[in-house]
């Protein structure tokens, strides 16, 4: 038997490894996905080899991951239950594929992954597996029994390296669980359990500003941004031109100096539960308003509505799992067609973790101060006495329905 398995290199993946080479009695393939975590990769070929691992593939997958996946999101406008920025989400997807044309190379099996039986990533790394290569088993060891039953806890783990000669750097336990890539990092679990626990306090500097300082640290001086957009997606910022990978990374920079990006926030997870989250994501927090920003301009009424009554259901599908499922590729070819005159430019003004709109512009505006203005209008495109009709007819029905409710509410009169 030959497996695929996403391998960090840390304690649980390590052990993963070899558990599954022992008890699968198979040949072990790990894959290191680089999406911009900028965790140390150096020395995990080697780790992976000694840990048993047949080959190791460490696929830096950072562009594909903003031109791919965190760009047509972006375009969409779509945020979970109004606060999160999918940004763990949205990564899944992408390893599981990458995962998933290995295993085809490699003719192997299976795919295997370390996510837990209580989170979202399991089903998410497995319906990507379902909707690309039905015909692969998954294997995730933290829902066998066998395999909880030999790791109760970390000191089971740390044992089990120790006998097995795995190298793994055994340090104390964090106080929560972090995951970082290009667009965000998320921390949970441990001391954040409590909602109680103040997550932005002063004192916890040193534990939840690995991408954006605290808004009190931030310099007293605003500073100002400039995003040029076509068809809906960022192409320059100050005027530079930038692929999206590095979009995201000038941008990442800017907002974490500014602190903003900054959300805790209690999500319902796709499993069933409620889970408490810390989430950094300074150049998304940025490009999402400044998308906004610019469809304000250049996007019709209609479509903007429509669209905005159809994206809390995007973001549900890419925060459950389902990117590449139909209904997902249904709505992105929606958002394409909202985007072509979403062109222009927003300038952003960055103070002290907030937001502001300094100004926007744009070839194909839709805004007409002629229309729009309060004193004449010289072009007389609006006659204002054309509202008369307009109110009354639209006030019709209510009227009606009032005279109904007055005459139930007052019988025999």
């Amino acid at each position: 038997m030959k497996i695929v398995l996403a391998y960090s290199g840390g304690l649980d993946t390590s052990v993963l490894l070899s558990w599954l080479k022992e008890t699968y009695q198979a040949e072990v393939i790990a894959f290191c996905a680089n999406i911009g975590q900028e965790e140390e990769l150096k020395g995990l070929e080697k780790k992976a080899r000694q840990t048993g691992a047949s080959q190791v593939y460490i696929d830096d997958l950072q562009e594909e991951f903003a031109r791919d996946f965190i760009f047509p999101m972006i375009r969409a406008g779509a945020v979970y239950e109004g606060q999160y920025y999918l940004g763990t989400s949205i990564a899944r997807p992408l390893i599981a594929k990458r995962m998933i044309e290995i295993a085809r190379a490699e003719q192997a099996d299976a795919i295997a992954h370390g996510a837990t039986g209580k989170g979202n990533d399991q089903v998410r790394f497995e319906l990507t597996a379902a909707a690309l290569a039905p015909e692969l088993e998954v294997i995730a060891p933290w829902r066998d029994e066998r395999f909880r039953a030999q790791f109760p806890g970390r000191a089971e783990m740390i044992a089990y390296c120790e006998a097995k000669g795995i190298p793994v750097k055994a340090t104390a336990k964090k106080p929560f669980s972090m995951d970082r890539n290009l667009l965000h990092i998320s921390y949970e679990a441990g001391i954040l359990e409590d909602p109680w626990f103040d997550a932005h306090d002063l004192k916890n500097r040193e534990y939840f500003t690995t991408l954006s300082v605290f808004p009190e640290d931030a310099p007293d001086k605003p500073e100002f941004v400039t995003l040029d957009f076509e068809r809906g997606d960022c192409v320059a910022v100050n005027g530079k031109k930038m692929t999206p990978l590095q979009v995201m990374k000038t941008l990442n920079k800017l907002g974490g100096k500014h602190g903003v990006g900054r959300v805790d926030m209690v999500e319902n997870r796709y499993v069933g539960m409620k889970s408490r989250g810390v989430y950094e994501t300074p150049g998304g927090a940025i490009l999402h308003f400044a998308h906004r920003q610019m469809e304000s301009l250049t996007m019709d009424r209609e479509v903007m509505h429509l669209r905005d009554a159809l994206i809390p259901r995007y973001a549900e599908l890419v925060y459950y799992g389902y990117w590449f499922s139909p209904e997902r590729l249904a709505l992105q070819a929606f958002v394409e067609e909202s985007q072509k005159n979403v062109t222009g430019t927003v300038r952003v003004k960055l103070y002290k973790g907030n937001l502001m709109v300094a100004g926007r512009k744009s070839p194909v505006s839709l805004y007409n101060p002629h229309l729009a203005t309060m004193e004449a209008d010289p072009t007389r495109a609006y006659n204002q006495s054309d509202a008369t009709g307009f109110i009354r007819l639209n006030a019709l029905r209510l009227k009606v329905a009032a005279r109904v409710q007055r005459a139930e509410s007052q019988p025999g009169k």
